[in-house]
């Protein structure tokens, strides 16, 4: 690895990126040679590669003729199995010592970080991100183990002594592990959220069974087997591949203790309704999307609020849960807002993302393509297009899934204004005052983030004791609604967006983990 190379994160705009792009350039030949195109399976205690089930192609958003490899889809018998192993190995994890833990911790992130480029190469052509993007996202999954390991020493692993009645007498409350951990992920941070999932079950003493989104099995194999050179001992982590259905019958297993999710709103419901149906409820940690709101104030920095929508709007072609897809704007600017937000949206780059000057990717899959479609009619009837609103299909687009980043002005009544939408689209409102806006954006089910631009006083302390959201941000160029990172900002939902209303990257995630036991001792 060469030395010295500058940290990518989401925030860091200003940083020299020569070196990492050279870095990439290097790197990425070989990626494209030896990795793509194999086929794979599922990793079950010393098993590191059973390939009992229906095979999978998955071909890459970017270029349907690019085929990222053949993957197995568990059977039945490959879930028990990786139920039963996790299972199995849960007592002794258990009672590994806090140190012990977090040594493992702290080496898995190591190996990532030696490995860092692979795994972002794995997420560019799994999800259809830029490469800087891809980076940053390999870097957040370095950091995500350290911090979570150092939270369990911060906290002596959540060790806390209580009063005494009388002096022979002692009581303290431990926080426990449950068992084994289902944890199931989407296909937009294929790294990032695996791993902050993991590392939240795996550091507090549970163990884990994985099972990333359908075309992501790549990324969850390169994840997987970093845990296990770190020395993660057999069986305490365990992965499955395949659709939905595997997700399903893993939440359903008896031997899940618990289950993390990140996902839609409405699977993540189902998810929860089914972790409450038998003899006792199962925890469920899950981030469910949102429908992220940036209000531009009379009083804003327009230009820092035009980067700002548009970044948090088209990052990810808008497939961020996070993503800014409503920007409620005051009357006396809109106009002048508009004007800077198409300029700088027109200046993004929409292509191959193995390229250096590409902002945008492909989007996802053709489900995708046709709910954007069907969107851009809607807001041709309802309101108005103002910019983009296409398909790109010419010379190297038509090999994969691409859309221009596309603005819209809508009525306060459409559903674009109030459904989660993961895709490249950000709808404009023009409203009277801050508390107007705030007023229609509270109003819809979700509450991940949001974003201000104010420079009065008045108008932030407002929007702060106002806004409905578990993550929020003010004045912010890098991203009005997105880039939170480990241990600075806690991605954390309301209503909708979540089911504990605790986030991850923040203080309060790992307690979610474990269940309390109060230990009362008289000395003998």
């Amino acid at each position: 690895m060469t030395a010295a190379l500058p940290r990518v994160t989401y925030s860091n705009l200003q940083i020299d990126l020569a070196p990492i792009h050279a870095e990439f350039d290097a790197r990425l030949p070989e990626f494209e040679r030896q990795v793509l195109g194999g086929r794979h399976g599922a990793i079950v205690g010393d098993d590191r590669n059973l390939m009992d089930g229906t095979p999978l192609s998955v071909a890459s958003p970017i270029d349907r003729d690019l085929l990222i490899g053949t993957f197995s889809s568990a059977s039945p018998a490959v879930i028990d199995k990786a139920v039963n192993t996790a299972a199995a190995a849960a007592p002794a994890w258990a009672a590994c010592s806090l140190q012990d833990r977090v040594a493992l911790l702290n080496k898995f992130a190591r190996v990532m970080s030696e490995r860092r480029f692979d795994l972002a190469f794995a997420s560019l052509f799994e999800v259809g991100k830029s490469r800087i993007e891809a980076i940053g996202e390999a870097e957040e999954s370095v950091d995500l183990p350290e911090y979570y390991a150092a939270e369990m020493e911060r906290t002596g692993g959540y060790f806390h002594p209580l009063a005494r009645v009388r002096k022979e007498e002692s009581t303290e409350s431990r926080l426990l592990p449950f068992g084994v951990f289902a944890v199931i992920a989407p296909f937009n941070f294929p790294i990032a959220l695996v791993v902050n999932m993991i590392s939240g079950a795996l550091v507090t003493g549970n163990t884990v069974v994985l099972k990333p989104a359908v075309g992501c099995g790549l990324s969850g194999r390169m994840i997987v087997q970093a845990a296990l050179d770190a020395g993660m001992p057999t069986g305490v982590i365990n992965l499955v591949l395949g659709s939905t259905d595997v997700g399903s019958a893993l939440v359903r297993h008896p031997l899940v203790a618990g289950v993390a999710f990140t996902g839609s709103h409405r699977v993540g419901m189902e998810i929860a309704r089914s972790a409450m149906a038998g003899d006792y409820a199962k925890p469920v940690i899950a981030e469910m999307g949102g429908k992220n709101p940036a209000y531009v104030t009379a009083s804003a920095d327009l230009d820092t609020a035009a980067q700002g929508v548009a970044r948090s709007a088209f990052g990810l072609q808008g497939q961020k849960c996070s993503a800014c897809s409503v920007a409620y704007v005051d009357e006396i600017v809109a106009d002048k807002f508009l004007d800077k937000l198409r300029t700088f949206t027109a200046s993004l780059k929409i292509g191959d993302p193995r390229k250096a000057d590409t902002f945008m990717g492909s989007v996802q899959e053709q489900a995708t393509i046709d709910r954007f479609k069907s969107s851009v009619e809607v807001a041709r009837k309802e309101g108005e297009v103002l910019h983009g609103g296409r398909q790109l299909t010419q010379d190297f687009y038509g090999k994969g899934f691409f859309v221009e980043p596309t603005i819209v002005s809508l009525p306060r009544e459409s559903s674009l204004t109030r459904e989660e939408l993961f895709m490249p689209f950000v709808a404009v409102r023009r409203v009277s005052s801050l508390a107007a806006a705030l007023k229609e954006g509270n109003a819809v089910r979700y509450g991940l983030s949001a974003g201000v631009y104010a420079t009065d006083q008045k108008d932030l302390d407002y929007f702060l004791n106002t806004v409905q959201a578990g993550v929020v941000y003010a004045n912010r160029a890098s991203g009005a609604t997105t880039g939170a990172w480990p241990g600075i900002q806690s991605f954390c939902g309301w209503k909708g967006s979540g089911v504990s209303h605790k986030g991850g990257l923040g203080p309060h995630f790992l307690p979610q983990f474990m269940r309390e036991q109060s230990r009362t001792i008289i000395a003998g």
